[in-house]
């Protein structure tokens, strides 16, 4: 009995470890020279700021709902959970106040998306980098 408790704790430990050893990437176009704060993604991605420090437009974009990459992202940098989300966006929905990102599939499509686009901002798995974006913040 003993050896089957420790062996599922290695497991498990070995499990966790391995899920926390990836890292979530906000990206950006390489031309988006601004540098950005984590109070800044956060205010972008909940709707509060509509605008990059220099000015020019800033549209986020979401990966699908239930993707480990969004529940880390949404946990970490929004500190919400999926359900207080999908609440505050309700909200700001009936008010007229705002509207989420746009949810936009996994990791490849975002940064597809954002390597055409400037304006976009979004959060990708960091395996998944290269030098088709540019990273302003990685967690």
């Amino acid at each position: 009995m003993k050896k089957v408790l420790s062996t599922t704790v290695v497991v498990l430990a070995t499990f966790f470890s391995a899920t926390a050893l990836s890292e979530v990437a906000v990206v950006v176009h390489p031309s988006n020279d601004n540098a950005l704060t984590k109070a800044d993604v956060t205010r972008i991605f909940l709707g509060k700021k509509r605008a990059y420090p220099n000015g020019s437009e800033a549209i986020p974009v979401d990966q699908t709902d239930g993707s480990a990459v969004r529940t880390e992202f949404v946990h970490t940098m929004l500190k919400k959970n999926d359900q207080q989300l999908k609440a505050y966006w309700a909200q700001l929905l009936f008010t007229g106040k705002s509207t989420p990102p746009k949810d936009v599939g996994g990791s490849a499509e975002v940064k597809a998306l954002i390597a055409k686009n400037p304006a976009l901002i979004g959060y990708i798995d960091a395996n998944q980098l290269d030098d088709s974006v540019r990273v302003v913040l990685r967690f």
